[in-house]
């Protein structure tokens, strides 16, 4: 639904009586009342979908000092990855590939270009990228005289020769569920920053500015996070850089179209439901979420705290890692997080016959935090592949999909194991239905509350993917069920409500964030139309470094056959 059906269907929900009967026919037709009121579960409820760090005996990695600052991490995740052959900015090959974050830090270090032409670049690209007829609504917020400020700076320390890090220099976009001061942070509304301001950094973004990112303002999404699409009503559609009459995913959606348009080599998102993956998929980008707990909360959102994580969209592998490397770690507190709730129109589910509202009251959101004293990097650059891979799949949720996705995707994993000469195991994973509910009950309980600490999640899958990884190293499955689908010009003005895509979207997102596991999405092809398609690898927990071997391994044999979007920035040479 969208326009004018969407109006009076959202008119007759917020009526006392009609609204009341309603909801509950859509309740029932989802099946939330059997699953809540008939489930049967032995296992004890899990809150929050915290892992114990166990040594996993990966291979291939790199010890490094936990203490170490952001500049520092980066500097050693540069040494991890290979050192390409380019010694100048020549692109003047048969095959299409972005910038990286390699490619600027040796455009900068060269002086063939400045950091400050690039962002004077940036500038006139954000300012053509909204000309009509169609606008693309990369940003909500960009404020050119701020990023020429930091460009200026960074142009300076590299005319001294003391650039602070690979990083320094580089175009970083935020998405707006981040704070980035003095952005505010709306989460893609017109009203949630005038009740809750932006007075800092979020400690992600804190990492970044200090190792001399040029952050270059709050990317458009889908509004809170609330939807797949990215079609926000206040700001604009955010538009496929591959096509711009289709949607971009959401809800991470102008994180991954600045990406995937060559605007940024890098951009942060919010993943909850494949926010992250599910736009990197459709952008024909990589889309990385880490292990709940791996990147410090502070400063985001807490629209969706038990299964939300920051995440990275990037043009390469590579760049994802390296800005993962500047991120991730323990905050040097455990300070909460603490924001005013009001939950007079909220009900207890449990007991049945406790009916009382909870009273109004500050909620303490802990910033998850692990301590993690062993902190491995992937040697990606290792002459020695990672050998005896077991690729989990189970193959009727795998084929759950269009014809061209499923082709594509089983295409490229054959390749991969034919390669590597890695395996593939058979497996069953049940209950994935039962899952999919459960987060879409977490998530909309999560948000409509606004940080009551009440909602309750199940244990079950969590053994059944334990008894998965005891057999295999890696789950694997395409990203999305379908590719980026028409923005109907009735969504335009209200946005809307698709379920038929959004399920094919989400279908194979859930376990990454219902069970806090990473998992990474890595442009493997396109269907008929040109436009991209994913391939997703999940990981067990806490294993980042194996996850990003094999989605490195998938770029290689890849990469060469990536495609141009119809919509690209080339800001090292102004085009």
């Amino acid at each position: 639904m969208a326009g004018f059906l969407l109006k009076i269907f959202a008119w007759f929900l917020e009526s006392r009586i009609i609204g009341a009967l309603l909801l509950y026919i859509v309740k029932k037709n989802n099946q939330v009342h059997k699953l809540v009121s008939n489930a049967t579960l032995e296992e004890p409820p899990m809150f929050v979908p915290l892992h114990p760090i166990t040594d996993l005996n990966q291979q291939e990695v790199k010890q490094i000092d936990s203490d170490a600052s952001p500049p520092e991490r980066v500097q050693q995740a540069i040494k991890c990855v290979p050192v390409t052959s380019d010694k100048s900015l020549d692109l003047k090959s048969s095959c299409f590939r972005r910038w990286t974050i390699a490619d600027y830090s040796r455009a900068y270090s060269t002086g063939e270009i400045t950091p400050l032409r690039v962002a004077e670049h940036f500038i006139d690209a954000v300012r053509e990228s909204c000309s009509p007829p169609l606008p693309m609504s990369f940003f909500i917020n960009s404020d050119a005289e701020d990023i020429l400020r930091q460009a200026t700076e960074s142009t300076l320390r590299y005319e001294r020769g003391n650039p602070i890090s690979a990083l320094d220099g580089v175009l970083i976009a935020i998405k707006d569920e981040i704070d980035c001061y003095p952005y505010p942070t709306t989460g893609g509304t017109k009203w949630l920053h005038k009740f809750r301001p932006c007075t800092g950094d979020a400690c992600c973004v804190m990492r970044l500015r200090s190792c001399g990112v040029i952050l270059v303002g709050k990317t458009n999404m889908h509004e809170l996070g609330a939807g797949v699409s990215g079609i926000n009503p206040h700001y604009g559609p955010i538009r496929n850089p591959y096509d711009p009459k289709k949607i971009c995913g959401g809800s991470s959606s102008g994180s991954a179209a600045v990406v995937s348009s060559g605007l940024c080599p890098v951009a942060l998102g919010v993943d909850s439901g494949g926010s992250v993956r599910m736009p990197a998929s459709l952008c024909g980008v990589f889309g990385f979420k880490p292990t709940f707990g791996c990147i410090p909360h502070s400063g985001v959102l807490p629209l969706n705290w038990t299964v939300g994580t920051v995440g990275i969209l990037a043009a390469t592998l590579d760049d994802a890692f390296i800005v993962y490397a500047a991120i991730s770690g323990d905050l040097p507190s455990h300070k909460p997080t603490t924001l005013p709730v009001s939950t007079s129109s909220i009900r207890s589910v449990k007991p049945m016959q406790d009916h009382q509202p909870f009273k109004r009251k500050l909620i303490m959101v802990p910033n998850r935090v692990r301590i993690h004293p062993k902190v491995q990097f992937p040697l990606l650059n290792s002459t020695k592949p990672i050998s005896n891979i077991r690729f989990a799949k189970y193959g009727e949720w795998f084929n759950d999909c269009s014809d061209e996705i499923r082709i594509c995707c089983s295409n490229a994993l054959n390749l991969l194991c034919d390669h590597y000469k890695w395996k593939t195991v058979g497996v069953t994973i049940p209950d994935i239905e039962s899952m999919l509910l459960a987060h879409y009950v977490t998530i909309s309980s999560e948000c409509s509350t606004s940080l009551s600490s009440h909602m309750e999640k199940l244990n079950r899958q969590m053994q059944i993917h334990n008894n998965i990884f005891a057999m295999a190293d890696v789950i694997v499955a395409p990203t999305t069920g379908r590719t980026a689908y028409s923005i109907v010009d009735d969504a335009l003005k209200t946005g809307e409500v698709d379920c038929i895509n959004g399920a094919a979207l989400i279908r194979y997102q859930i376990a990454g964030n219902f069970l806090g596991l990473p998992a990474v999405t890595v442009p493997v092809g396109y269907d008929k139309a040109g436009l991209p398609i994913g391939l997703q690898f999940i990981g067990k927990p806490w294993s980042e470094p194996t996850l990003m071997h094999v989605a490195y391994a998938m770029q290689a044999l890849c990469i060469s056959e990536y495609r141009k979007p119809k919509v690209f920035y080339d800001l090292l040479h102004k085009s």
